[in-house]
């Protein structure tokens, strides 16, 4: 349908335009008709007689052209869509025209629609428009040019023999990564070799993977070459020797503390073995350490060839329909009875989950004296399907959007996935788009499984998670100024930690939409049900427009992770005058 233009200053205003001929000659017909018209018989002879006096009479047909014109003004003037309508493609439908906007797309066609229509027309086209839109990156690009010191320093570090660092890493694929990151910069720190990372057995998922299973072991030992020597296992003058073990690093720990707690009993002992090492290094450190970071992050940690392959071809395949959105849902059981949250469905649901925490209460992460209402208002809580799809339409997501979810088997199976499956329709994740068999080399391995999911969510259009990441780390930074909770141990679900990095990976590949739900402050809204739908979404809009994957400076974020927010220690622009 074609759409009225605006002119000026934006008015919107109804134009019709109607050609001179038309009234020109109805004027001039209506005078003809009077002149020219054959005389009549008259049967009052008295009336004849007044007519042939009155058409010798000028001024008689002065008077009466001047009353008739005068007259046919007046009701144009008056009742103006009455003479539109005979303009109109529709002649029979005079209710429409009401309320319409007529434009004229040449001299004999006319289009004519509602208001209403045309308005809603506009604000679903611009809806559409506007969450495919991408962030403004503000010309920000990857930049991980070391110093001169660190570059000189370098040569000493990978020629050393004599210390080694083994770490054992815990938790799902995503945790595993933030502890294979660190233990890299902790390699750095004490200028030891790093052996490739144990991954310790999931015991709730049974999942045997090895670090060789889920990345490419040579690629990650290539891209760290000049940072810190990696080595697939101890050398044989090594493997008596009796490790230095820290099973528990204290949290935030500083470059300074690692060294002074370990150096000198490792050029002693010569291994170093840590085990829960889960976000245990300090955020703030020197700038040459937070590249390093983001190094391994986003440059040596790939994915190996077989998960990398499957990966691309699912994304492929989503790719293939369209724009898609990816929505990292995080609806599992565990993960319900952790939060102390309840998924929205029914009572004997809740009091499984109920039952699941008395008999269990080491699960329940912090604030256990908070009761459910207390946890969702501070948002606290996983968003369920019916938040998450009010909160997608609000910002703009057409029904006809194509979306990929990832995360484990939702708590309540498809019931807890149907406000979402009824309202988008197109609805897929791995088992919907994987081909009869690719996915049986990654049956029961939930850290392959994970990684599968990364790769679709990071080449997705718009990216969304349902709940943060690493669950202490989420309540932490949850419940700034309002109360401080206790870090959470290494996490059960099989999809733990992973928007933060996802979040940074998209913002390392050109700042990527990724919205970031402000459950806190959107919350009350969601349950005020006398909020017209208009205003609901007016104000959700307005409460996300800072949260759509704009760059964010990590200064202004004190103890947020680099590989969350790279800007400025990971990217940097040709400008030095770039402002936020």
């Amino acid at each position: 349908m074609a759409k009225p233009k605006n002119y000026g200053n934006n008015t919107k205003l109804a134009y019709i335009s109607v050609p001179s001929q038309i009234i020109s000659s109805a004027s001039s017909s209506s005078l003809q008709s009077l002149l020219l018209s054959p005389k009549k018989s008259s049967k009052n002879s008295n009336n004849s007689r007044l007519f042939s006096t009155s058409r010798t009479n000028p001024r008689f047909w002065f008077f009466l052209l001047f009353f008739l014109s005068f007259f046919g003004m007046l009701m144009m003037w008056l009742n103006l869509d009455t003479y539109l309508v005979p303009f109109s493609p529709y002649p029979c439908s005079q209710s429409q025209f009401t309320s319409s906007k007529i434009t004229v797309t040449d001299q004999n066609s006319y289009l004519v629609s509602s208001i209403d229509q045309i308005d809603e027309e506009d604000d679903t086209v611009d809806d559409d428009k506007m969450f495919w839109e991408q962030p403004n990156g503000l010309g920000y690009r990857p930049c991980l040019d070391f110093s001169k010191e660190y570059k000189s320093s370098s040569i000493e570090v990978v020629k050393d023999r004599t210390k080694y660092l083994v770490v054992v890493v815990a938790g799902g694929m995503n945790q595993q990564r933030n502890q294979i990151v660190d233990a890299v910069v902790i390699a750095r720190i004490l200028g030891a070799a790093l052996v490739v990372p144990i991954l310790q057995v999931n015991v709730i998922w049974g999942d045997e993977s090895e670090f060789s299973d889920i990345f490419d072991l040579e690629h990650f030992k290539k891209v760290l070459a000049d940072d810190v020597r990696i080595v697939s296992s101890l050398p044989s003058t090594h493997l008596m020797s009796r490790p230095v073990e820290e099973k528990r690093t204290p949290l935030h720990v500083s470059p300074q503390w690692i060294r002074a707690r370990y150096l000198k009993r490792m050029h002693r002992e010569g291994v170093l073995l840590l085990r829960g090492l889960d976000s245990r290094l300090s955020k703030d450190l020197p700038l040459d350490l937070q590249k390093l970071r983001c190094k391994v992050a986003f440059h040596a940690l790939r994915f190996s060839p077989p998960v990398l392959e499957l990966g691309n071809k699912l994304a492929e395949r989503m790719r293939s329909k369209g724009p898609y959105v990816a929505l990292h849902l995080r609806m599992e059981k565990d993960v319900w009875v952790r939060t102390g949250c309840l998924p929205g469905l029914s009572h004997e649901y809740d009091e499984i989950l109920h039952n699941e925490r008395k008999l269990r209460p080491e699960l329940l992460t912090g604030r256990s004296n908070m009761t459910y209402h207390d946890r969702k208002l501070a948002g606290l809580c996983p968003l369920n399907a019916l938040e998450v799809t009010r909160l997608l339409k609000a910002l703009g997501a057409p029904r006809s959007a194509m979306i990929y979810w990832a995360g484990g088997q939702p708590f309540g199976g498809k019931e807890a996935l149907l406000p979402l499956t009824k309202e988008f329709s197109h609805f897929y994740n791995k088992d919907d788009l994987a081909l009869p068999g690719e996915l049986e080399p990654f049956a029961k391995k939930a850290s392959l499984l994970a990684a599968l999911d990364y790769i679709v969510s990071e080449d997705s259009d718009v990216f969304m998670p349902s709940h943060g990441g690493n669950m202490g780390h989420a309540i932490q930074a949850d419940l700034k100024g309002i109360s401080r909770c206790s870090a959470m141990p290494i996490s059960l679900s099989r999809f733990s930690a992973g928007s933060h990095i996802e979040n940074g990976h998209r913002a390392y590949a050109g700042h990527k939409k990724h919205i970031t739900p402000n459950k806190r402050q959107m919350l009350p809204y969601f349950l005020n049900s006398s909020l017209p739908e208009p205003e609901f979404k007016r104000i959700i809009r307005e409460l996300h427009r800072e949260s759509l994957g704009q760059p964010e400076l990590r200064t202004s974020k004190q103890g947020r992770d680099v590989t969350k927010y790279p800007v400025p220690e990971c990217m940097c622009t040709d400008s030095k005058t770039e402002t936020f």
